[in-house]
Parts: C-alpha cells; sequence; structure tokens
C-alpha cells in the first residue's frame, strides 16, 4: 500500500493534565460561568468543575506564558513566546478567537492587562527593552508603545479607579505610567526610607491613588502616588507571587506555600498554610490566587490547582495535578486497562486514569526517570533512570520489586517481551541488556552491535527477535535471549512484530520528509488494527499517518497543542486514545481517536480555526500528489518575480558610487536636451500571468495594465491615457464598486499598491511598507472602503487595508503556494476568500489578524488547485473556478457540488446581477444562471467572428481566457495571447488591443518613408504594426524560432528577420512571404543590417562573435568580419555602405570594410567625422556620457540617433528611456528620463520623420510610441520626466544663505517621546475626493444617456 494521501481518520483533544505553575503568576481566574480558566503548553484551557470536562484554544503555536481576564470575564487574552509571538483574545464559551494583536512584540508576552471597561489591552515584551505596548483590542490596532525599562517586568496593571494610568513593577522597580493621546509616560516609584529598593513580583491598585505591591521578601509594600508610604513586614515568609483584587478584598500568595485573605484596607482577614493541609508538602509554592466569593482557586510552582472553600478553608480540594519542572520523557500505558504511566526528571512516576481524567497513584522515586514499560500481565511496571539503573514496581501499590544498576549512561527505552519472560533494556551505552522476569531479573543476554545510544526498541510477536534502532539512525536486529544480531536478509523477511514504535525501518519510510536526515522525531506508535500510526516530533507536533507508510514525504494530519518537543507517543490498549507527552512543557496529552467512520457524525463540529497555518509545509493538503498541473498554470507558478537589483536600491547604489559622483561634479558636464517624448500609445496587455485585470470604468472606457503602466482606452476615439506612478511590472489590477477608482499592485523590494482616479489619472493613496517582492493580487470591499491585498513573499502574505488613511487592518500569513486571487465578501466586509495551488480557504478578521478555515470537501473529492473565486448572492455562497475545469459551489465552507464548466482550467469568473459568467483556456466564454445549473450562452473566441472595425488579427482560435468583465451591453475579454476584444451580447468580436505575447521582445525596426514598425519576438512572431493614429497590428506572421532583430531594407520592401537558432530570412514587407532564407550560424542572430542606397549588401551578427556580410542579389555570403572577442550586440553602417561599425558584448567597438570585412582600426577622433547611416551604438566617445554612474549593475542595451543628429534615445536593463544631447561627450551626461517599461528595454528606434519614438520593453512584452516633443512645445501638463542622476551642483549652486542652511547640521538630543507616526493622505489629494453622491451622480446620468 503505497499511498502517500493522509489518513481519513483523525485525533480530537480530549483532556490535558498538567497546568503551567513554574516561570509563569497570575494566570488562573473563574469565568462568568463559574468556569476555571488557565493554560498549560500552548494550549488554553477552560474546565468545569461541575461536569468535569475541558474546552481547548488552540490558537497559539508556541508556549502561552501570560493571561488576562476581560473585565466581563468571559473574553480571555493570552500571549505567547516566540520569534514572533501574538496575542490572542478569545472566548472562554465558545473557545474561539475574536482578535489577534501581532506585529509589534519579539520574544514573547510577559504580562497582560485589561482596562476597566475591556476596551483596551496593555501588554508587556520580553524583548530587551521590555516594550509596554496598549492596543485598541477589537480593531487589532496599537495605540501606543514605550520601553517598558531596561530589566524584566514582573505584573502590570491598570489603575481601575483613573483612567489612563497604569503601573508595572518587576526587577527592583516599579513605574507609575500615565497614557496621554498616545504617549505613555513613566514615573519611577520612590522607595525613600521607608522601605528597601528591591524587586517587586505583583500589584494591585486601590481607591486614592494607593497601590499595594508584593516584595521579594514577602513584605508587602503600600504606594501613595508614587510613594512608598508603609511597609507590611513579614506578610508571607518569602516572595509574594501573587495578588487578586476582588470586591470583598485582597488574596496573595506566596513562595511559602500560603495564602493570606486582606480586607479593602489591607488588614488580614485569614491565612491557609497550604503545606499544612492533607494534600500539602513540604516546598509548595503559590504562584496564582483568585478569590471569587467563598471559593479561592490557587495554582503552585508543581503544576497542581487546588480549590478552597472559604468556609472549609483546611481541606483544600486538588482539581489538577500535572508534572513539575524538568523533561518528561517515560511514558507507559496498561495492557488490559485504561490507564496511563509517566515519568519525569521530577523523579516522579504517575498514574492517570484516561476514563475519570485524574491522577490515581504518584511515587517518588530517587532518579530522574527517563523510560517506563508494563509488563504484558499488567503487574510489573519497569522504570529507567538517568543515572543508568532500573527500578521494577507492582503497579497495584507501587512497592520496589527490583533495583539493578549495571550502566554508568541513562537508561532511554526498556521493553517486556510478548511472552512475558523477558525485559529488554536499552541504555545510552549503545548495548541493550536481556533480563529474565521470572529469574528475579537475572541477566541473561546482551546486544552489543550499535556504535550509538538506543533510541527505541520493538519485541517480535514470538518473543524471539528484537529490532533496536539507535542515535545514528541503524536499525539493528537481534535474536532473543541470547542477544546475537542477525544480519541475514532472508531470516527476518517473514518476522511480525507485536509493536512497533521504531522510527527508521522501510513500513515506516513515509513519517520522514522528502529531504530530511535528521532526527528530529522522537517517538512512533503503530496502531495495526486501525492501519494508522501516530509520531512525535521536536516542533510539538502530533501527527497521524496512514500504516504502513512507505513512501517518503507521506501526508499527514498535524495536530498543535504542546509547544517545544513531544517526547513520547502511545496508542492505549484498545486504541480508543492516543496518549503524547511534551518534554520541557512536562504536560500529558490525551486525544481521542475518531476513526472515519464516525467522521459523518462530526461533520457539524466545525473545522478547527487555524492563525498559525497548521498545515505545515508538508502537509498542506491531505491529498497524495495531486494529478499534475495543467501546463500553462505550471509555467505561471514558475514565474519569479524576484530582481537582481530593485528600482528602490537605486539611491544606495548611486550612494556607492560617490567618488566617481565627485569627479563627475568637477568636469562639465553636457545639458540635458530641450526636447522631450511623451508616451502615447502602448501595444499590449499582460494576460500571461494575471487574471481579472480588466474593466470597464464608469464612463465606459477601459482599464487594464501592461509593464509598468496602468491605461485607460478610449475605445472610440482609439486613444489612451496612462498611470505612471509605478516603476516596476504591475501585477494586479482592481475596480471600485462605483467603477472610478482602480487599485494596482507592483513588483519591488517593499512593492506599493496604488489607488487611483480613471478620470483625472491621479493617486489617491499608495500603500506600502507590508509587501516584500510583489504584490498578485487585490480586491476592493462592496463599500469600497477596505482592500485586501496579497504578497507573492514566501509566505503569500495577506494584508487587509483602510486605503484611505493608508491604515493596515489586519495582516496574516497565507500559504506557502502561490495565492491567485483574493475577495472580500460583499455583504461582511469582515470575511474573505483567497484561492491558489491547492488552496481555498475562508478567512475572518479579528483585530490585527486573519483567522482562516480551509474550504470542507467531505466526501466530495479534493481540493484541487482554485483559479478564480467569486461570491454568490448570499453572503454564505462562494464560487471557485479550478484547474480542472470546474466550478465549485460553496456554502459557508463547505464544498455543496461542482459543475463541469470548460475544458481545461478555468481562469475568470465574474458574477452579474443574475447569474455567472465565466471563461477558460478552451477559449470559451460562457453564461450561467444564478445557481450554476445552465449554461444559457457560450461565445468561442475564433478568427471568423471576428468584427471589420477590429484593431489587429486573432493569433490563434480560443485562446486561453485570462479576464472577463461585463458592461455597457458587451463583454471584455482579455487572453493569454495579449489581446483585448470585445463581445458583443450578439456574437460579433471586436479586438481593441494586442502586444506580443510571453516571451522577451528584441527585434524592432521602423520603415524608411512610412509610419509604421516591425517587431519580433522570442513568442515566435513577426508582426507589422500602424504607428499612424488607428493604432493597430497590420500583419502577423508565425515564425518556426522566435526571433531578436529585423531591419527594413532602404526601399521598404523587403524585411529581414534574424531567427534564434542561427538562421535568418528575407520576407516581403507587405505579405510576410519567405524571399530567402540562410542558415550559417547555430547561435543566436543578435542584429542585421541592410546597407544604405540600394541596400546591396545586408550585414548579419550572431552571437557567436561573427559578422557576416552577404550580397543581396547574388544571395551569396561574401565576406565574414572576424576578431570579436564576445558576441554581437550593435551594428551601424557608414553612409557609403563601405564601413561596418561593430559593438560587442565584451564593449569592445570595432570596425569592418565592407563587403569582405577585414578589420580598421580608426582613431575616435575618426570616427566622429565619419558620416553614418545609422547609429544605434553604445560605445565610443560620443556616447560616453550615456553610461550611468551604476554601470556595473545595468547595461545600456540600445540607442538610436535622431536624422537630425541632435539627440540620442536610449533604453537600459532598468526599464529607462532616456534622452540624451548628441554627441555626448564627458562622463555621466545630463538627461530625461521616462518609466513605462517594467525591467529592461529592449530596444529604441526613432520613425523615419522623428515623429515618434518606439521602444520594446523584454519581458513586458509591450511595445511603446512616444511622441517626440520640440522645446517650447511643453504644455503644462505634469513632468513625467525625471532630471538626471546628479543634480545641479555646478549650475550657479545657491546663495550663500541658502548654502549656510542647506550645511546646518540638525542633530536631535534624545526625544522623550515617540515621534507620532502620520497617516492619511495629503492635502493637494484631499480636496478633490468627490462625494458618494457625486460619483454616482456620473453613473446615473450615464444610465440615462445609455437607456
Amino acid at each position: 500500500m503505497a499511498d502517500r494521501s493522509a489518513p481519513s481518520c483523525h485525533l480530537r483533544l480530549e483532556w490535558v493534565y498538567g497546568y503551567r505553575g513554574h516561570q509563569c503568576r497570575n494566570n488562573l481566574y473563574y469565568t462568568a460561568a463559574k468556569e476555571i480558566v488557565y493554560f498549560v503548553a500552548g494550549v488554553g484551557v477552560v474546565y468545569s468543575p461541575r461536569e468535569h470536562r475541558q474546552k481547548f484554544y488552540l490558537g497559539h503555536q508556541d508556549d502561552i506564558i501570560s493571561l488576562a481576564l476581560h473585565p466581563e470575564r468571559v473574553l480571555v487574552a493570552t500571549g505567547q513566546v516566540g520569534k514572533e509571538p501574538y496575542i490572542c483574545v478569545w472566548d472562554s464559551y465558545t473557545v474561539q478567537t475574536v482578535s489577534v494583536l501581532k506585529d509589534v512584540h519579539t520574544h514573547g508576552i510577559a504580562c497582560l492587562a485589561f482596562d476597566l471597561d475591556g476596551q483596551r489591552l496593555v501588554s508587556v515584551g520580553l524583548d530587551s527593552k521590555n516594550t509596554v505596548c496598549v492596543w485598541d483590542w477589537r480593531k487589532g490596532k496599537l495605540l501606543s508603545m514605550a520601553p517598558g525599562h531596561t530589566d524584566r517586568i514582573f505584573d502590570i496593571s491598570w489603575d481601575l479607579y483613573q483612567p489612563n494610568k497604569l503601573v508595572s513593577c518587576g526587577v527592583k522597580h516599579i513605574k507609575f505610567w500615565s497614557l496621554c493621546g498616545n504617549s505613555l509616560t513613566p514615573k519611577r516609584g520612590v522607595f525613600g526610607k521607608t522601605g528597601d529598593l528591591q524587586t517587586i513580583l505583583c500589584l494591585a491598585c486601590a481607591r486614592d491613588e494607593v497601590t499595594y505591591s508584593g516584595a521579594l521578601n514577602g513584605d508587602i509594600y503600600v504606594w501613595k502616588g508614587i510613594n512608598l508610604v508603609r511597609t507590611i513586614q513579614g506578610a508571607h515568609a518569602a516572595g509574594i507571587f501573587s495578588m487578586n483584587a476582588c470586591e470583598e478584598g485582597f488574596a496573595t500568595g506566596g513562595r511559602d506555600g500560603c495564602v493570606r485573605l486582606w480586607d479593602l484596607n489591607f488588614k488580614p482577614i485569614t491565612v491557609i498554610d497550604l503545606r499544612e493541609t492533607d494534600q500539602g508538602y513540604k516546598g509548595l509554592s503559590v504562584r496564582s490566587v483568585c478569590w471569587r466569593g467563598d471559593h479561592i482557586l490557587v495554582g503552585t510552582q508543581d503544576s497542581e490547582i487546588f480549590e478552597i472553600v472559604v468556609h472549609e478553608r483546611n481541606k483544600p480540594f486538588l482539581i489538577m495535578q500535572g508534572h513539575c519542572e524538568g523533561e518528561l520523557w517515560a511514558l507507559a500505558v496498561h495492557p488490559t486497562k485504561p490507564l496511563a504511566m509517566t515519568g519525569s526528571d521530577d523523579r516522579s512516576v504517575r498514574i492517570w486514569s484516561l476514563i475519570d481524567h485524574a491522577l490515581i497513584a504518584r511515587c517518588n522515586m530517587e532518579e530522574p526517570i527517563r523510560c517506563a514499560a508494563v509488563s504484558t500481565d499488567g503487574i510489573h511496571l519497569a522504570l529507567g533512570m538517568k543515572d543508568g539503573s532500573f527500578t521494577v514496581l507492582r503497579v497495584r501499590d507501587m512497592t520496589e520489586v527490583v533495583h539493578i544498576k549495571d550502566r554508568k549512561e541513562a537508561i532511554h527505552e526498556l521493553k517486556y517481551s510478548p511472552d512475558g519472560n523477558f525485559l529488554a533494556v536499552g541504555s545510552n551505552d549503545s548495548s541493550v541488556d536481556v533480563y529474565g522476569v521470572v529469574q528475579r531479573y537475572k541477566k541473561v543476554g546482551e546486544c552489543v552491535g550499535s556504535l550509538s545510544f538506543i533510541t527505541h526498541m520493538d519485541w517480535s510477536s514470538d518473543s524471539k527477535y528484537l529490532q533496536t534502532n539507535d542515535g545514528n539512525g541503524k536499525r539493528l536486529f537481534y535474536r532473543m535471549p541470547s542477544g546475537k544480531e542477525v544480519t541475514n536478509k532472508e531470516e527476518l523477511k517473514g518476522i511480525q512484530w507485536a509493536s512497533w514504535t521504531c522510527v527508521s525501518g522501510v513500513e515506516v519510510n513515509g513519517i520522514w520528509p522528502k529531504y530530511s536526515d535528521i532526527n528530529d522525531i522522537n517517538s512512533v506508535d503503530a496502531n495495526f488494527i486501525g492501519q494508522v500510526m501516530v509520531t512525535a516530533d521536536d516542533y510539538g507536533i502530533v501527527k497521524l499517518f496512514r500504516y504502513p507508510c512507505l513512501r517518503k514525504g507521506a501526508k499527514f494530519k498535524k495536530y498543535l497543542g504542546h509547544s517545544a518537543h513531544v517526547t513520547n507517543v502511545r496508542w492505549s490498549h484498545d486504541h480508543q486514545w492516543v496518549v503524547s507527552i511534551g518534554g520541557a512543557d512536562h504536560s500529558v496529552f490525551q486525544w481521542k481517536f475518531v476513526p472515519d467512520r464516525k467522521l459523518k457524525d462530526t461533520l457539524h463540529i466545525a473545522p478547527q480555526e487555524s492563525l498559525v497555518d497548521s498545515n505545515s509545509d508538508e502537509s498542506d493538503s491531505d491529498q497524495s500528489d495531486v494529478p499534475e498541473l495543467d501546463s500553462e498554470i505550471e509555467q505561471e507558478t514558475q514565474i519569479t518575480y524576484r530582481r537582481q537589483v530593485y528600482k528602490e536600491d537605486l539611491p544606495q547604489l548611486k550612494e556607492q558610487c560617490k567618488e566617481k559622483r565627485k569627479s563627475a561634479a568637477s568636469k562639465r558636464r553636457e545639458r540635458a536636451p530641450g526636447n522631450s517624448i511623451r508616451l502615447h500609445f502602448v501595444h499590449g496587455y499582460r494576460g500571461y500571468d494575471c487574471r481579472s485585470n480588466l474593466f470597464y470604468t464608469q464612463t465606459g472606457e477601459i482599464v487594464y495594465h501592461v509593464a509598468a503602466v496602468g491605461v485607460v482606452y478610449n475605445r472610440q476615439q482609439n486613444t489612451q491615457r496612462f498611470y505612471l506612478g509605478h516603476d516596476d511590472d504591475i501585477l494586479c489590477l482592481a475596480i471600485h464598486p462605483l467603477k472610478d477608482y482602480v487599485a494596482t499592485g507592483q513588483v519591488g523590494r517593499d512593492s506599493s499598491i496604488h489607488i487611483w482616479d480613471t478620470e483625472t489619472i491621479k493617486p489617491l493613496s499608495v500603500l506600502k511598507g507590508y509587501h516584500q517582492y510583489g504584490v498578485c493580487a487585490v480586491d476592493f470591499s462592496a463599500d469600497g472602503k477596505r482592500l485586501a491585498s496579497v504578497g507573492i513573499d514566501d509566505n503569500h502574505t495577506i494584508v487587509l487595508w483602510d486605503w484611505k488613511k493608508g491604515e493596515k487592518l489586519s495582516a496574516v500569513r497565507g500559504s506557502k503556494d502561490k495565492i491567485f486571487v483574493v475577495k472580500i465578501n460583499p455583504y461582511m466586509p469582515d470575511k474573505l476568500i483567497t484561492v491558489g495551488i491547492k488552496h481555498m480557504k475562508f478567512w475572518r478578521r479579528a483585530g490585527g489578524g486573519l483567522i482562516g478555515r480551509k474550504g470542507c470537501i467531505g466526501a466530495l473529492g479534493r481540493t484541487d488547485t482554485m483559479m478564480c473565486a467569486v461570491y454568490g448572492w448570499t453572503e454564505e455562497m462562494a464560487f471557485s473556478g479550478t484547474s480542472t475545469g470546474d466550478v465549485c459551489i460553496w456554502r459557508d465552507v463547505f464544498l455543496i457540488k461542482t459543475v463541469k464548466a470548460h475544458d481545461g482550467p478555468v481562469f475568470s469568473m465574474h458574477a452579474l446581477e443574475k447569474g455567472f459568467v465565466t471563461g477558460g483556456k478552451d477559449g470559451v466564454v460562457a453564461l450561467w444562471d444564478d445557481t450554476f445549473e445552465r449554461c444559457l450562452k457560450t461565445y468561442a473566441i475564433k478568427r471568423a467572428a471576428l468584427a471589420p472595425g477590429s484593431k489587429g488579427l486573432l493569433l490563434e482560435d480560443n485562446p486561453s481566457i485570462r479576464a472577463i468583465s461585463l458592461g455597457h451591453g458587451h463583454i471584455l475579454v482579455g487572453t493569454k495571447n495579449g489581446e483585448i476584444l470585445e463581445v458583443d451580447k450578439s456574437g460579433p468580436i471586436t479586438l481593441l488591443v494586442q502586444g506580443h505575447m510571453e516571451g522577451e521582445v528584441w527585434g524592432l525596426a521602423t520603415h524608411p518613408h512610412l509610419p509604421i514598425c516591425a517587431t519580433v519576438s522570442d513568442d515566435k512572431t513577426l508582426r507589422i504594426w500602424d504607428l499612424s493614429p488607428s493604432h493597430c497590428m497590420l500583419a502577423v506572421r508565425k515564425l518556426k524560432k522566435g526571433g531578436r532583430c529585423c531591419c527594413f531594407s532602404p526601399d521598404g520592401k523587403a524585411l529581414a528577420v534574424g531567427l534564434n537558432d542561427g538562421s535568418f530570412l528575407i520576407v516581403n514587407a507587405d505579405t510576410l512571404e519567405d524571399l530567402v532564407s540562410f542558415q550559417h550560424r547555430k547561435d543566436v542572430i543578435s542584429e542585421i543590417r541592410f546597407s544604405p542606397g540600394t541596400g546591396k549588401y545586408l550585414a548579419v551578427a550572431s552571437c557567436d562573435n561573427f559578422v557576416d556580410i552577404y550580397n543581396v542579389m547574388s544571395s551569396k555570403r561574401v565576406g565574414i568580419c572576424k576578431g570579436a572577442s564576445s558576441y554581437i550586440t550593435h551594428m551601424d553602417w557608414d553612409v557609403r555602405g563601405k564601413l561596418l561599425q561593430v559593438n560587442t558584448g565584451a564593449k569592445e567597438q570595432l570596425f569592418f570594410e565592407a563587403p569582405r570585412g577585414k578589420k580598421q582600426t580608426i582613431p575616435s577622433l575618426e570616427v566622429e567625422k565619419i558620416g553614418w547611416a545609422s547609429w544605434t551604438s553604445v560605445l565610443g566617445s560620443c556616447c560616453e556620457g550615456i553610461w550611468p554612474i551604476i554601470g556595473e549593475v545595468t547595461d545600456v542595451t540600445a540607442s538610436c540617433l535622431t536624422s537630425d543628429s541632435k539627440v540620442l534615445a536610449t533604453g537600459d536593463d532598468f526599464g529607462f528611456v532616456k534622452l540624451f544631447r548628441y554627441p555626448a561627450k564627458g562622463k555621466f551626461g545630463k538627461f530625461k528620463r521616462y518609466v513605462a517599461h517594467s525591467t529592461h528595454v529592449t530596444n529604441v528606434r526613432w520613425t523615419y520623420d522623428d515623429s515618434l519614438l518606439v521602444t520594446v520593453g523584454g519581458a513586458d512584452t509591450s511595445l511603446m510610441l512616444w511622441t517626440y516633443e520640440m522645446e517650447g512645445h511643453r504644455d503644462s501638463r505634469q513632468c513625467d520626466s525625471e532630471e538626471s542622476d546628479l543634480d545641479s551642483e555646478e549650475d550657479g549652486g545657491y546663495d550663500s544663505d541658502v548654502t549656510r542652511e542647506n550645511e546646518i547640521n540638525y542633530t536631535i538630543k534624545a526625544l522623550s517621546t515617540n515621534i507620532r507616526p502620520m497617516f492619511g493622505i495629503k492635502p493637494h489629494l484631499q480636496q478633490k475626493e468627490p462625494t458618494l453622491d457625486e460619483r454616482q451622480g456620473v453613473v446615473s446620468s450615464l444610465f440615462q444617456t445609455t437607456s
């Protein structure tokens, strides 16, 4: 059974034995329902003494160390340790999360307290400054923070009688805080002569500015204001750990084991000495007290909870026990009864009843206990000790049978043989000793094959063999009882094992992750009958696998609760329960096993909510390897948006080049050119890796994105307007419900989301600071006030924003795998869904966090990869499209049915007033009724249906559909091939926009006397574009290979194209039919050029360092230019057609005579005098100035000179298009620079009359047209150019006052208060914003005109 899927049964936490008393205080309270709330390990426990029942809060993923009860006594706040610790506020009745507070503290959260009306929560961190934070916990918002103290803080409390006042205490200090606005200001308590300066452990506030505090020496210090006014000496004999205020007065608990009750004026009422009671013992220490009416709860250092009734105070009732501090490793289960035995470094062995959930026996030993075993008849209990000895006790009365010490090192494992005759004892001395039970445990054999300590052992069913695991991960076999090692494979084949607790062996291969060679799995136990096994590991996780589990990296179900390492795990004798024990948290967990047949009855139990993504990396889904991903999705998930250098790094890089700047500043640099360019039209739409990024605006224009540009396209006039606020690839776009604002998210080191107005093209808000690397999905809420976004960092972080204020409301780690879409519930803006690779999650906001639940599939199948999602007509209905072509229909979190919608993935989905529209890889648009029962109509995107008004040609029939949107009587469709189409409801299709498909675009040529250009790309197409106002693609031809260069002949009739396999073609420029083709080279043809005049020669440059010269008429190769040491990058002819200038990848500038190709050496002064037919070169003294200061990181990929030789346009690897004055002599010339392309600009060309500059952007697939504007023709538009890298240092400088002011150095004295963070929108953006009515007014007037 090589099934790698997770088992269908599961475990449910039923009971936790223990209470965290060590290193914690004040963590035990009565709730309003008279239940008791406390914590142990990583679990919040609510215990009902009446019903003897426990409920569990499982929202934390590490040890909980602090707890506070809300004044209404229903809500509880708990804080945990960890690298990024968080606080959960949860309901003790439903044990569901209400709010999560995160992203502020580090290390851990030491104390928590609610204020009087329960609106605010204060927390203290474990970081070096012991930071104090005040939260508006319902919103998850930090109100104020301040460094607490240089040393540990032990307790903090709000003054319940004065608003905005707090008191904190700790190592040798007490501080009185006042909160004013958002600043917290402390005053230190003055000890004066009244008492010694010492550590204060706990405190309680009373009326009239009086504070009572418990000190380390057992005194109570009484404060008035900030002064110590009196001490109550000897209140306790040692440190006072806990103080609890209630209506009747105060209760204190100390290290002396006493609980004292005091009246409201701190006059003593009574003392209860727990050490003197029946249950007491020497060394009992009280860590927590809670006094409610006539009941007192007491928590002790050794993990007990007592309940005391005031009238019978000498008879405390013990309601919870656990092991004391110290590692807990030993666990054994009784062979016939529901009992579990545990032994720990606290030297006690304890027997627990799994039915009564109680401790029934306890016995203290001389040594720390490391392992335990019960004999087959259930009479003897063997304990292995840390000192190398072992002891055998009688189970019924815990009396000693025998104590034997044969070893020096700890005994880590021992087991009785199934026939009851032998006990095998494995020690850290690397050997196993075998003892005869009947011969009063006489040693009868020894197994000595291991080279490392023994970790696990199992007997065979016939008691004749023993298998062991050791610290090296070796698995060995021995014949019993002699202990002779068995190496013969045949002999081992038929062995049946009585138990399986080993971690290595074929049967348990699957419990190890695929690439792990570490020993972090501490324990395994197989349930042969149920064919499942449990494992315990170092990460606090109990996992359930199928048994046997043969293939590495099997899927599992995982259960959190233990905080640090789980040391041991065992099935009870009847397989009803699993018992697991935690090393450092020394707690015992009892899990109920729910076999799969019972699962149906438990379905009404809501699935466990998780804050921690409780699906670890190994197992995000319960299935084994899901069917192969669709090729297109596979391709998309492989795309990485990481950059070597981000634009944000530029200022830093320039700083590093300071020396160069200084030297440059001293020289006279060329001015920037007076003329400028302005973005005019962009061919392209990003469809290949984005979805649902295409919408109609309020006014019927179309908004979408390509490269770093947001485009608003007017289809009546065939014009475009551009949002140029981004500086790198835009990956997602969402439209506001009123259809006038748009949100776009980009790639970047700290990537930003811009919300902008499609009418004015002005930004309304920019959100950044939370997403690393990029933003891949955004969505507005139905009221338009909130925005959800998803990042492409490793955790695919999800953030919910109040976008107008620029405020982050909540955030959470989304998933390890890619998330494609986020959608906010239109009816409840606190809920959202995300879909992605094997991922469908339903989130709800809880304060500063989001709580996710995985979609419940039930018996209907497996979590498929989801590509799109929408909400339906009620708040609980959601629909998602899968990678296999189904639409899944969800109610709440449950899958109710699936409908087959498309062949291949469903990429896009849109909800209408009544019904839905979907689009898929099959190139079909389908309209559905509102329940997805009937498909009302389908439209296939085919060339035959293309209407005459189209702005181009469909590349293929049925292109993959990535975006769909409806409006204005049409369906708008975006395809993977970069086309935008408008489908009329009656059938005809109009193509509006198109660009190249996925793949880099390098080849670009403009026509010698017409407004036309040609492009060729790695997408294997050659395209001809019309640059006149009709802006469309005139012709396209598919090539056998991608191409990197092209060139028109001087008469414009022929077009030469260089391909990536070393061949090139010459085609008819009108029909694109072949005239000739050649292949002399193997490597990419990088540049191709006709000689000027008659175009007699064709020079063809390739990446294998040669330029071949062909005679066009005779179509023969007539010369080869040799001598380049690297690939050829650029090439230009001189006017006479006799000389070639060549640039190479090694930055060489070479000259060859044509047509033979003889290398020439020409001094640079001469080069300038030669008349060149074109200049596209980037090297030489004429263009020295085009190389930026940070030339090492970035390359200038292309240049092109205007025909009047005045302005040189360049494109570089940063996506900048720059204009320089020509010749650009001297280093670091000044320029005008324009951002629209995202990564590298691969080519730039002026049209024949210099009216337009045409640029192509490698991977962003776009072709951009810029109009060339003469000096003086500047209209007052916003300046889209940025002036140069180095600012005007030598342009007359400053006047002397300004210079002085510029040089003043403001050193800031250490500020006493934190500077307030500023939120909000800048005023000049605020005024413009129309009211809701105004905005809707635009819409309604539109409807009147259209109706």
